[in-house]
């Protein structure tokens, strides 16, 4: 089935015309038959080039079906950020994510559900019904991007696009045992991407494989004139970083020592091996405890988030505040009250300062080592209805991820183990200092092709 092909290999069979376009977008339209109703992939299709597929472009993504999360606004077609307030919007303009994907020959085959308004790491806040996750549909796929990274996992297109405000690339990427990349805060411009946390939101690619994601980095990263906080410095070709040896790296491992962890540390130390014999250096590295991580994301990100939704109030576009779901009020209220009056220096400011010492901890740790790994999430998938009554379940799922986040550093998840029980994955997190993402694909390249845990490169059950 051509669904199941990479990106690498679906724009290499394009350019031999061992394959059609035609052809692929028949198998891409009946895997969407046969998952979405079941998963919730999808809150919009692109039936135009569903029922037509465009012929074959010369451009370097060749008319590839890539999905994108609703929260990318896209001209011409709904963006609802998985929120009945926005159930009608028609966007008049094109984020540039979305833009730079078609202008380099891609195709938005569809939007994928999420977490309503980024609020999640589950899907399950979704106000049009959860996602499921792919790999057992008694589990979830996480969030926010879940629906992006099940799509993936689902083979229901070729490649994804999701963001990462903490966690929300990555954090799905391991649950549903395929590859996220969050890129370096200002790499990959926010410019038409309703926002959640406007310090921390990070677009980027969720795909099958590290050259993949290598592959659509490419096509993403850069400054843009529309998002003032995007960064002049140069773009690499990251494909550059593959196949590239490891031999006297030095890699620093976090976090396995944290409570909460005992389950699944012996079968991640075992992966460790993976670096060891190919010349890197391993060692464990002691680094803030990530616990105090989530006090400072959860008043900053509720902070942002009280004042980005305060323009949604259905005078200028969408329905009135009515419609907002009960995940979105309480960060609202949360938010509004950290920043009141008396209040910020109290939480605000104060989580500020914190965030500032998560930043140099982060710069002392890389002057001793080249990456930093550790586990993504503390666990596997968990199951449906879990989140039910738990206001800080996204905050503790998300805990190894959220110093990195907040730092801005660039971050990768790959798989790294697979429960034969479950069908289950975890997720290997790799981090880099600010502009470094080609040191994350180098390494997570190499660990990819010498493991057999990446189901597209070793056919296990999918």
């Amino acid at each position: 089935m051509l669904n199941q092909l990479t990106l690498k290999q679906t724009l290499d069979q394009l350019d031999q015309k061992t394959v059609s376009l035609t052809d692929l977008y028949v198998d891409i339209k009946q895997a969407i038959l046969n998952q979405d109703k079941k998963l919730n992939l999808y809150l919009s299709l692109n039936e135009t080039v569903l029922k037509n597929p465009q012929k074959k472009k010369q451009k370097p993504l060749a008319g590839a079906p890539i999905a994108v999360k609703d929260n990318f606004c896209t001209q011409d077609m709904r963006t609802s950020a998985a929120s009945k307030v926005l159930n009608n919007f028609v966007p008049s303009y094109e984020s540039t994510v979305t833009k730079k994907l078609q202008q380099a020959g891609g195709v938005i085959i569809g939007k994928t559900n999420m977490d309503a308004w980024a609020h999640g790491s589950s899907t399950e806040t979704s106000d049009f019904g959860r996602t499921l996750n792919p790999r057992n549909s008694d589990y979830l796929p996480g969030g926010s991007s879940g629906g992006s990274a099940a799509v993936v996992a689902a083979d229901a297109c070729i490649a994804a696009i999701g963001s990462e405000t903490a966690g929300s690339i990555r954090q799905p990427a391991s649950w549903c045992g395929c590859v996220g990349l969050k890129p370096t805060y200002g790499r990959v411009s926010r410019f038409g991407v309703i926002a959640m946390a406007s310090s921390t939101d990070s677009p980027g690619p969720i795909t099958k494989t590290v050259e993949d994601a290598a592959i659509l980095l490419n096509h993403l990263a850069g400054k843009d004139p529309y998002d003032a906080t995007t960064s002049a410095q140069p773009v690499p070709d990251y494909t550059q970083a593959l196949n590239q040896p490891l031999k006297d790296l030095k890699i620093g491992v976090l976090y396995l020592d944290i409570e909460g962890l005992e389950k699944i540390k012996t079968q991640f130390k075992d992966q460790l091996q993976v670096f060891s014999d190919l010349g890197a250096k391993v060692e464990p590295a002691q680094a803030l405890d990530p616990h105090y991580a989530i006090g400072v994301y959860t008043v900053i990100q509720r902070g942002e988030v009280s004042s980005n939704l305060a323009r949604f109030d259905g005078i200028r576009y969408g329905h009135d505040r009515s419609h907002f779901g009960d995940e979105a009020k309480r960060r609202i209220m949360l938010g509004t009250f950290t920043l009141s009056k008396g209040y910020a220096d109290q939480y605000y400011n104060l989580a500020q300062k914190v965030r500032t010492l998560f930043l140099q901890n982060f710069a002392k740790l890389f002057t001793k080592y080249d990456v930093l790994v550790s586990p993504t999430s503390p666990g596997f998938a968990k199951k449906v209805g879990v989140t039910q009554g738990a206001v800080m379940f996204g905050e503790l799922e998300d805990m190894l991820l959220e110093p990195s986040s907040i730092a801005g550093l660039p971050g990768l998840s790959l798989p790294c183990y697979r429960n034969p029980k479950t069908n289950l994955y975890l997720g290997m997190n790799i981090v880099a200092p600010m502009w470094q993402e080609e040191l994350i694909i180098k390494v997570a390249d190499a660990f990819e092709k010498n493991t057999p845990w990446n189901s597209w490169r070793n056919h296990h059950e999918k």
